[in-house]
């Protein structure tokens, strides 16, 4: 009886044990994959970040720029938050003032403030924004409403870049947050020389851009983009193949012109 009892005890035993290495492994194999995840998204970060500090680092923090944007005068203040504004005159003659403040539009027209609807509050502060945050890349990637991965090397016209996939939050990443976007940053000199983006607005759309005439202003990083169009539904990771083969077609060009310092009040008044 004391002999049947221990082989029962033993085969017990050897079960809980063989249980507890499956646990053991299947937690491991849980740690390593969560590992692996939350190691993507501090190489993506770190690249970000050398990225940022390239173009400008902190001094983005406190930049106050003006500059032209296709005949349209554009000012940024990030001193005490984000403002920016945009100056230019209808097909009418009047003069058109946009201001977005730390999320809150306003409109004058020849120095009166106007109501508009909810809707095209929405368009004029999309509008402003988004020539802002394409003029300031990558400093507009610190956002919280950002999400980065690292989605792995590649080689354009023989340099190797780093290549960050950044998708949108709900919740602060404006009307389209749904965009997906992808950033191609030089190993070497950490610089965004490529970038692209996917949308689905307006029938959707696939867009890469190419910077050129790079140039420094007080320290911040400037650069035009030439704006490739490709079919809808391409992928963006193959965009830059089709950029070297010269199959994509030109759509635009995106060009800050007369980029210059202001004072530290020129936007805040």
């Amino acid at each position: 009886m004391n002999k049947f009892l221990s082989i029962v005890f033993g085969i017990i035993f050897l079960s809980v044990v063989g249980c507890k290495d499956v646990d053991k492994r299947g937690n491991s194999e849980g740690q390593s994959e969560k590992s692996t995840q939350e190691l993507d998204k501090e190489s993506a970060e770190a690249i970000v970040q050398n990225a940022i500090k390239a173009h400008g680092g902190s001094l983005y923090d406190s930049a106050n720029y003006e500059f032209v944007f296709r005949d349209k005068v554009y000012m940024f203040n990030n001193a005490d938050g984000s403002n920016y504004r945009v100056n230019f005159k209808d097909s009418l003659g009047n003069k058109i003032e946009d201001n977005f403040k730390n999320g809150s539009f306003s409109r004058t027209i020849n120095d009166k403030i106007v109501d508009l609807s909810e809707k095209d509050i929405s368009i004029h502060s999309n509008a402003l924004n988004s020539v802002i945050y394409f003029a300031t890349l990558p400093h507009k990637l610190n956002d919280k409403a950002v999400h980065k991965e690292n989605v792995g090397e590649t080689v354009i016209k023989g340099e190797d870049y780093d290549v960050i996939r950044v998708t949108f939050g709900k919740e602060g990443g404006g009307k389209d947050h749904d965009d997906i976007f992808m950033y191609w940053v030089n190993r070497k000199s950490n610089y965004i020389n490529y970038l692209a983006y996917s949308y689905s607005t307006n029938d959707g759309g696939v867009r890469f851009r190419s910077a050129y005439n790079p140039r420094t202003v007080d320290g911040i990083r400037f650069q035009d983009y030439i704006n490739w169009t490709a079919p809808v539904g391409t992928p963006l990771k193959e965009l830059p193949a089709l950029f070297e083969k010269e199959e994509l077609k030109e759509l635009s060009r995106i060009e800050t012109e007369d980029v210059r310092t202001l004072n530290s009040s020129a936007v805040l008044e």
